[in-house]
């Protein structure tokens, strides 16, 4: 009975972080999307330091945007990996611009903190919410197995 309870307890103490990691990343990314998409002036005068476009931040604002919506709605595994991955390589890629730029160091570690807490989501994520490898069938051997086998 009390191996039940403390079961129960880390696993409502792991949701209730899991929570909070992903509405703390998502929120941030989200208003980090919506200036991007938005072109607000300081995202605009920070891509023009770092060399990049003005376009850049249109499509990076909106995969954001995605990546929030695809790890908040429930279901779609998959997607939800492929929004993990693609936030690891935009943040990752935002703080190592912002270092070859010569930017303070505010700048440069504010995208791994922000890494460190989605990688807090995605660990703490509920089981459903994870890709499960598919099972492959096995093949059944062939006559060229068994010769190679020296069978």
């Amino acid at each position: 009975m009390i191996n039940s309870t403390r079961k129960s307890s880390t696993k409502r103490n792991r949701n209730v972080l899991y929570w909070i990691a992903t509405s703390l990343t998502s929120l941030a990314l989200a208003a980090i999307g919506i200036s991007d998409v938005t072109h607000a002036p300081s995202v605009m005068e920070g891509l023009t330091k770092l060399g990049y476009p003005v376009y850049f931040s249109t499509i990076i604002g909106i995969w954001q945007l995605l990546g929030v919506t695809a790890i908040l709605v429930p279901g779609f595994p998959r997607l939800k990996e492929w929004a993990y991955a693609g936030f690891f390589f935009a943040l990752t890629g935002a703080s190592v611009s912002h270092a070859i730029s010569g930017d303070p160091v505010g700048h440069i570690l504010f995208p791994l903190v922000l890494l460190g807490v989605l990688a807090v989501s995605w660990v703490l994520r509920p089981a459903r919410a994870a890709v499960v490898p598919e099972e492959r069938p096995k093949m059944a051997p062939t006559a060229n197995t068994h010769a190679n086998q020296g069978g």
